[in-house]
């Protein structure tokens, strides 16, 4: 039998493991509760900025709280991003319906037509997927279709049964043209550019944004820590956001960048800004540096222009 050299500690050994690594405990009753909610493997993640790794101590002066704050914090920003990204996601699925209906609007199963997508054996291996997800589904619309139409399923439906990740392949893998339903895409997402004038995103920058909105999306699905996280998904930003001197990883901000390009609308951008802003300011400790939000991050988000 496999073994491994180190066991599960128990609530009150954790306490005091956090003590002999020199962190301060303020209150073992507030501890206790704390850890008998968050696991403490996903609750050390927190603490790693506090951590040195050579001693395998806290630095001084490194309170239980501290971590605690951070954990709070990054809880409320997931659940921040995971309702616009629901949003961009619901948008987007819609505007790919409509982009490919509008190309061919007496086609209802244009979704499996081959000649629209670029590269076939990709093309087949995305119909794999969007059919296992048909085929596991309990939709009362799915079920309809197989009862009334003798299991074909439309473009509007299986959209709405396949997930973000899938939908993403199935943009990324659309031919390009001007008459094609990649541009009828890409208008719903234009940008001024310096001359003033509006420009759709080519399709390298916005599969990127999308690509990135849909690991930041289950990121926070599954609850992950999106704090002092290196993601790897990376974003095209515009000129006009990017940050100097480039930071040396992919974090969330860039991923918010990504966000702001794949509003749904203004309305609902400024509304989380708002949000965001407010978060920030009421966990005024946290380094947000490490989320690789830069100095001007207020004035990103609500006021520039966005150009390129």
């Amino acid at each position: 039998m496999r073994s491994y050299n180190k066991h599960i500690l128990s609530i009150d050994e954790q306490i005091e493991e956090l003590k002999s690594a020199k962190r301060v405990v303020e209150s073992e009753e507030e501890a206790t509760k704390f850890l008998s909610a968050v696991e403490y493997y996903r609750f050390r993640g927190y603490s790693f900025q506090f951590y040195d790794n050579s001693k395998k101590e806290y630095k001084k002066g490194t309170k239980f709280s501290d971590i605690v704050s951070i954990y709070n914090f990054d809880a409320e920003l997931s659940h921040l991003l995971f309702s616009i990204l629901s949003a961009i996601e619901i948008s987007l699925r819609s505007r790919f319906v409509n982009a490919l209906l509008t190309y061919k609007k007496d086609d209802a199963l244009i979704l499996y037509d081959p000649a629209i997508f670029e590269d076939k054996r990709k093309y087949w291996t995305n119909i794999s997927s969007i059919s296992n997800e048909i085929a596991h589904s309990s939709d009362v619309f799915i079920k309809h279709n197989f009862d009334k139409h003798e299991g074909n399923i439309p473009v509007w439906a299986a959209a709405e049964i396949m997930s973000f990740g899938t939908l993403s392949k199935r943009i990324k893998n659309l031919k390009t043209g001007p008459d094609l339903p990649f541009s009828k895409i890409a208008e719903s997402y234009t940008y001024s550019a310096k001359s003033g004038n509006q420009v759709k995103p080519s399709k390298n920058r916005l599969v990127s944004w999308i690509r990135s909105c849909v690991v930041l999306r289950n990121i926070c699905a599954h609850n992950g820590r999106i704090y002092n996280r290196v993601l790897n998904a990376t974003p095209e930003i515009l000129e006009a956001d990017r940050l100097f001197p480039a930071p040396k990883y992919n974090g969330v901000y860039q991923t918010i960048l990504a966000i702001k390009y794949l509003r749904p609308s203004d309305e609902v951008w400024h509304d989380f800004a708002h949000k965001l802003t407010n978060l920030v300011s009421r966990y005024s400790s946290i380094d947000i540096k490490r989320l690789n939000f830069p100095d001007d991050w207020k004035i990103t988000l609500l006021f520039k222009q966005t150009i390129s």
